[in-house]
């Protein structure tokens, strides 16, 4: 990586590729808005309730097998997936309207331990329809929290500008993360909204730290316009930008291979909204900065005591 030790220059925030960003950006969201309104989710159990067991198996388990048993039992739309090695094995069940709980129960013991299998039954849970409407409100009453104290929190620590160019790229990053798993319907459970939410801290420390190299050239580079002065400040903070964002990808991409089904939803969010949150750092949060007219002017604190304002020269 000896490029990330040269000095780049690349014109970021130039009008044409802030036109050509913004173009993109609002493509991606529509397309994800409208999936979301069409397709909507595919939500887990966690959400929509069902019944969920682990079991344990004294041999590589063969899921393939184990879905066919299911679904000779009337078991069709269990879903099985391993759960960390290859002998932990996760079964999903959607509610079973008007069933006795307990009885579905049994019968999937018996299903399961059929011809004398070695399966040890770890962990077997009921989650209810209203407890997973519960689940899902409170997920997304969550990020809608975290995105006003972080609006509260750049405003103060910068400006208000910065805050809403922070914000914007927060939006833009959950819009796209979220839209991403309607539009592959891909599951979507609460490990996916805790992904979600932790996209939202990277995201914002990406733009924080941008965000503080371009007040520190601002006064730096005096008589400097606005936008060169954002680009010089993304260019110098691009090296630590791309370091940070493989080195995290190489991370969630040995979870996303190694980590069997169960952690997958929770890699790929993560792998889109860190992606997605590296480009909005700079194409959203600091062309809305930008497009607001921050200049030095709003990070200097006015001057309140006349006296002082009479000894200026």
């Amino acid at each position: 990586m000896r490029f990330l030790k040269k000095k780049t220059t690349i014109d970021f925030l130039s009008l044409s590729r802030r036109r050509i960003a913004l173009a993109v950006s609002v493509t991606v969201v529509i397309v994800s808005l409208a999936s979301l309104g069409v397709r909507g989710l595919n939500f887990g159990i966690d959400f929509t309730g069902g019944i969920l067991l682990e079991l344990g198996y004294s041999e590589d388990a063969d899921i393939e097998g184990i879905r066919g048993e299911l679904f000779a039992a009337g078991f069709e739309d269990a879903q099985v997936q391993l759960f960390g090695a290859a002998n932990d094995v996760l079964v999903r069940l959607p509610p079973q309207e008007g069933a006795d709980q307990s009885a579905i129960r049994e019968q999937l013991q018996a299903t399961l331990t059929a011809g004398g299998k070695d399966v040890d039954l770890r962990r077997i849970e009921a989650v209810s329809p209203q407890v997973g409407s519960e689940l899902a409100e409170q997920g997304g009453f969550a990020m809608i929290i975290a995105l006003l104290l972080i609006f509260a929190y750049v405003m103060f620590r910068f400006q208000w500008k910065f805050a809403a160019g922070a914000v914007a790229a927060l939006v833009h990053d959950v819009i796209i993360t979220v839209g991403f798993f309607s539009i592959f319907s891909l599951p979507f459970d609460l490990t996916v909204v805790a992904a979600v939410l932790a996209v939202i801290g990277y995201s914002l420390n990406d733009t924080v730290v941008a965000f503080d190299r371009i007040r520190e050239n601002f006064f730096k580079l005096r008589g400097v316009e606005a936008e060169e002065s954002m680009n010089t400040s993304i260019n110098e903070m691009l090296a630590r930008t791309i370091i940070t964002g493989l080195t995290t990808l190489l991370v969630l991409f040995a979870l996303l291979t190694l980590g069997g089904e169960s952690i997958a939803p929770f890699s790929i969010a993560l792998i889109v909204g860190i992606i997605v949150g590296t480009y909005s750092s700079i194409y959203t949060a600091s062309a809305t900065a930008l497009l607001l007219g921050v200049n030095a002017q709003d990070l200097i604190e006015p001057v309140k005591d006349p006296d002082l304002i009479d000894d200026l020269p």
